[in-house]
């Protein structure tokens, strides 16, 4: 294995882990909104509860992201940042705006359903905006006119294959927000908010997998050549398909409690995160080596080799020290909610 297809497999596993939390990060605020005026259920303060801490995490991911293409791929960074200009700023500005405005949701009480709206509504706009960012590597959209690369809107925006991802990026954002919180409000012992997101799941997740579908039928048309490598991988792609429905049949079976409630929604979480772990991973290998095809490619876009192991070996250290404080993280927030249910059922405790 080359240092090219090692950084690569670096920067594939920071975007992964940044689809994947900030999807459900981008999908609790959208919740919030959505149930804002359903108190009894407590949908909205179990998103809430949930998007508060998560909000901060995730914002770290997208820095290593960041910080990983340019350290690592000087030379692709130049072309992405050309091409991307447009709704790159777009996507900075609208997570500009999300955040401030969930600063100050909370601040601000008595704007606090108007401001829940404009983040909300930010929210499940910007997972389309940044997975709209992959179709326009495939090729066809970019185009070369005196030595520089210029990105033809007009093409990105009539592609089929683009709403396609778009589409999926919103659904997969709806599916793994409520699927995740489901799994948050059952550890909170939110029976009425668990429900709501069990349902929610049990319609966005068959959503999700049919805009997957529709991905690949405009995929064959408008990037033949990324479709005939990912089809080299078809047993991955049952395989992810098998996970998923492994997940889905999770929401049904029943609960070996107590809880008059059906579902075991831990299972499906860690089903569906493998299903988009084994997608995800067809698809970068199927990608590789162009980066941005068929302009740059992992190894005319890396970085001096010397360079790359010093950072490389800046982010092993930074994994380590980071990795095991993410995990007591998320420990300590789900025991946190446990003891904020039983203090909201029982008010004499706590204080």
């Amino acid at each position: 294995m080359t240092d090219a297809v090692i950084a690569s497999t670096v920067l594939w596993g920071f975007v992964f882990i940044y689809s994947v939390m900030a999807t459900m990060d981008f999908g609790a605020g959208f919740w919030s909104m959505v149930y804002i005026n359903r108190t009894k259920t407590g949908a909205t303060n179990i998103a809430n509860r949930y998007l508060s801490p998560t909000w901060e995490v995730t914002n770290t991911f997208i820095v290593a992201l960041v910080i990983a293409v340019y350290s690592m791929f000087p030379g692709a960074a130049y072309t992405l940042g050309t091409i991307l200009l447009v709704p790159g700023s777009a996507i900075l500005l609208l997570l500009a705006l999300r955040s401030a405005f969930l600063v100050f949701s909370n601040i601000a009480t008595d704007y606090r359903k108007v401001l829940t709206y404009i983040s909300g509504i930010a929210g499940i706009i910007i997972p389309g905006l940044l997975i709209s960012v992959l179709p326009i590597t495939h090729g066809d959209f970019v185009e070369i006119m005196d030595g520089n690369e210029i990105l033809n809107l007009g093409e990105v925006f009539t592609s089929p294959n683009t709403y396609a991802f778009i589409g999926f990026g919103i659904s997969s954002t709806l599916f793994l927000s409520s699927l995740l919180l489901s799994d948050y409000s059952n550890a909170a012992d939110e029976l009425d908010a668990y429900k709501v997101y069990r349902r929610d799941a049990i319609i966005t997740g068959p959503i999700s997998l049919i805009m997957a579908l529709i991905i690949m039928v405009t995929l064959e048309r408008e990037a033949n050549w990324l479709y005939v490598k990912m089809m080299e991988d078809l047993p991955l792609l049952i395989a992810s398909v098998c996970f998923f429905l492994i997940g889905g049949v999770a929401l049904y079976l029943p609960f070996f409690t107590k809880k008059a409630v059906s579902g075991l929604p831990r299972a499906a979480v860690v089903a569906v995160t493998i299903q988009y772990l084994i997608a995800s991973f067809v698809y970068g290998r199927a990608h590789l080596p162009y980066m941005v095809y068929p302009h740059v490619t992992i190894e005319s876009g890396f970085t001096d080799p010397n360079s790359f192991r010093a950072v490389f070996a800046t982010y092993i250290v930074g994994f380590l020290i980071l990795f095991p404080g993410f995990v007591y993280f998320w420990s300590i927030f789900m025991k946190d909610s446990r003891s904020k249910s039983k203090q909201s059922k029982n008010p004499l405790r706590g204080g």
